[in-house]
């Protein structure tokens, strides 16, 4: 099932995509009461598929990725957090700062959580997962490495681009992911590839802390991030769940 989350005449909604029309949701996502027979057509805008109450990301999950940013790879997945206010939906600016000198794009697979949980098994994991979607880890790589740790260079509002979609019912174990700058493919990779995979990560995750309804992973990205800079158009693309296409602006 797609979905995707819509702002319409009457409010929030959400709603399942067929032949780009949108049929409108009966309940939550997660909690999907019925789906109407005829598409929705009033006014709407696209959201971010959903409001986090916090975003875990994994750094260095593809040993290639790793070895370009010369960070090391450990025998557990490194985390870290992006706060809620970074998400931003298909279509809406990455806000460069006034004081950041290279600002990295990174295409990554995001993992949308469906129910409460803690201290998931490895072999649970599926049943925590409502889908997937696509997510951009935006990065300023100078404020990464002055700090040593990853919370300025990855928490920037508008520094992670969510959707533009939700996709139910897919196994993302071996999907093809890239990045588009401004037409051009510049990074390119299969998440078969990632170090620690999607159930060993969200054991490893809900061992530390409990994952709520819509909490998002993102997975980590393959080789070949760069960086974007104002008036770039920046579009993470997922085999199988589609894009997310976001323009580039300096802080004003």
């Amino acid at each position: 099932m797609v979905i995707a989350r819509i702002l319409t005449n009457n409010g929030i909604r959400y709603a399942e995509v067929k032949d780009d029309k949108y049929y409108l949701i009966e309940g939550d996502c997660f909690t999907i009461k019925s789906v109407e027979d005829t598409p929705y057509e009033g006014e709407y805008k696209v959201l971010a598929p959903v409001e986090p109450s916090k975003i875990i990301a994994l750094g260095a999950n593809y040993r290639k990725h790793a070895q370009e940013l010369k960070l090391n790879v450990n025998a557990d997945p490194t985390i870290f957090m992006k706060p809620s206010t970074s998400v931003i939906a298909d279509g809406e600016s990455i806000i460069l700062p006034a004081d950041a000198t290279k600002v990295d794009y990174e295409a990554e697979l995001a993992i949308i959580i469906g129910k409460d949980c803690r201290k998931v098994k490895q072999e649970d994991a599926n049943s925590v997962i409502f889908g997937y979607t696509c997510a951009n880890d935006v990065s300023e790589r100078v404020f990464q490495k002055l700090d040593g740790q990853w919370t300025r260079a990855k928490g920037f509002d508008t520094f992670c681009p969510l959707g533009k979609y939700m996709v139910t019912d897919i196994d993302a174990a071996h999907l093809e992911l890239k990045a588009v700058r401004n037409g051009e493919v510049v990074q390119q990779g299969i998440t078969s590839d990632m170090i620690h995979d999607i159930p060993k990560t969200i054991a490893f995750i809900s061992g530390i802390m409990t994952l709520k309804q819509g909490d998002v992973i993102l997975t980590g990205t393959p080789e070949g991030v760069g960086q974007i800079k104002d008036g770039d158009t920046i579009e993470i693309v997922i085999e199988g769940i589609g894009s997310l296409k976001n323009p580039v602006e300096r802080e004003k």
